[in-house]
């Protein structure tokens, strides 16, 4: 015993080598590792949306969950445990921007136990109580750190410069793809990628909220998916979609000018997650934001907004923002029986949400960066 406990304290020695970079490739592999993760979660979300009841916390849908984790963790682990073999030792031997992993990986394995625990003593959570779980939340926001590590990794990596390629760029772009669908999942009851087309058009031909109406399945055993919201509820939902969706491209195309399909790839698998709460039963809905990522990316290339350009950085996120609801309206229109009776409120919905990414862009990019390399403040060298 005493020597097991001499090596682990040698184990975390510092050796004081400066920490280096896993290769891109073992970037895109954890990328790919945590596709497997996160898309567990996502037919756990299915499962709890879509079938009749939930009585127990060892099921199908959670062994592809919990799989994801483990081999996402065995990967990290594996990273580390190179370095060690090469004589690093401590934080000499954490590659930059595996260490948050590192760190969420037994705490993720302690929320798991929690969260059984929490089931079999309370039960199976079957309305929007699900998304305020202590053991969940503890889960979404370890999961966050894992799935994220390519973008920690890639953020002041040697090799990326400011204008990298979407290949070089893509395991980061996953990453941060993923960990927005978590926020959208434990928002999802005011998210109005879930409302239908038919039920878009209703809401904003009414002039005062009816309610919830008509209703379906809900998300996460949450409830019911409103089908034909109030106007009132939509217009909230837009909002709260429109900050979940926006925020993480502009705090992207701060740090670099993205390649031409970043924000598309981004939104093709920000949908994933309502596309599984509602049983892809709103596709056409959700491919209007994979269309709102094309036209970003169509205004990255001729705006070119950057942390040195701010004006394109502000008119970028305001007509991004406009475009993306403005394409909402315009499918749910096509699709759901013309345009809603209200002029007011489907002309007014688009310029609100432009108006709202315009703040956002003023909000994180007050004032335009110098040029140059981005240097790891102390946060960063902390947790990366």
């Amino acid at each position: 015993m005493a020597s097991d406990a001499a090596g682990i304290r040698r184990f975390m020695v510092d050796t004081g080598e400066p920490r280096g970079w896993v290769s891109p490739r073992a970037d895109l592999v954890m990328a790919l590792l945590g596709i497997w993760f996160g898309v567990g979660l996502m037919i756990d979300a299915w499962a709890h949306g879509n079938l009749a009841e939930l009585e127990t916390f060892f099921t199908p849908w959670h062994a592809v969950f919990y799989s994801g984790f483990a081999v996402v963790s065995g990967w990290i682990s594996w990273q580390v445990w190179r370095n060690v073999r090469a004589g690093r030792q401590g934080l000499a031997a954490v590659p930059t921007g595996y260490l948050a992993g590192l760190v969420a990986i037994p705490a993720f394995a302690a929320f798991g136990l929690a969260d059984m625990m929490w089931h079999t003593i309370l039960g199976i959570e079957t309305t929007i109580n699900i998304f305020f779980s202590p053991s969940h939340l503890g889960l979404v926001v370890t999961m966050m750190l894992i799935i994220t590590t390519p973008l920690r990794s890639a953020w002041n990596a040697p090799d990326i410069g400011a204008r990298p390629s979407l290949g070089r760029l893509l395991p980061a772009l996953i990453g941060l793809a993923f960990a927005t669908t978590l926020v959208s999942l434990f928002l999802s009851y005011g998210d109005a990628m879930m409302f239908r087309p038919a039920g878009i058009v209703q809401a904003f031909s009414m002039l005062q909220d009816s309610g919830a109406g008509p209703q379906s399945a809900g998300p996460g055993g949450a409830g019911p998916v409103p089908v034909g919201p109030g106007a009132e509820r939509l217009a909230a939902a837009m909002v709260v979609t429109n900050v979940i969706l926006l925020s993480p491209v502009l705090f992207l195309v701060r740090r670099w000018l993205l390649p031409f399909g970043s924000v598309t790839v981004m939104y093709a698998i920000m949908v994933l997650m309502p596309a599984a709460q509602t049983g892809f039963r709103n596709v056409p809905i959700l491919l209007s934001f994979v269309a709102a990522g094309f036209v970003s990316d169509l205004l990255i290339r001729r705006l070119r907004p950057s942390g040195e350009r701010r004006t394109a950085y502000w008119a970028f996120a305001g007509l991004s923002a406009f475009a993306t609801w403005s394409l909402y309206i315009g499918v749910a229109s096509a699709v759901g029986g013309g345009l809603p009776t209200v002029p007011e409120l489907w002309t007014g919905a688009p310029v609100i949400a432009g108006l709202i990414g315009l703040a956002l862009g003023a909000l994180l990019l007050p004032n335009a960066v110098i040029a140059g390399p981005v240097p790891p403040s102390a946060a960063d060298a902390e947790w990366a």
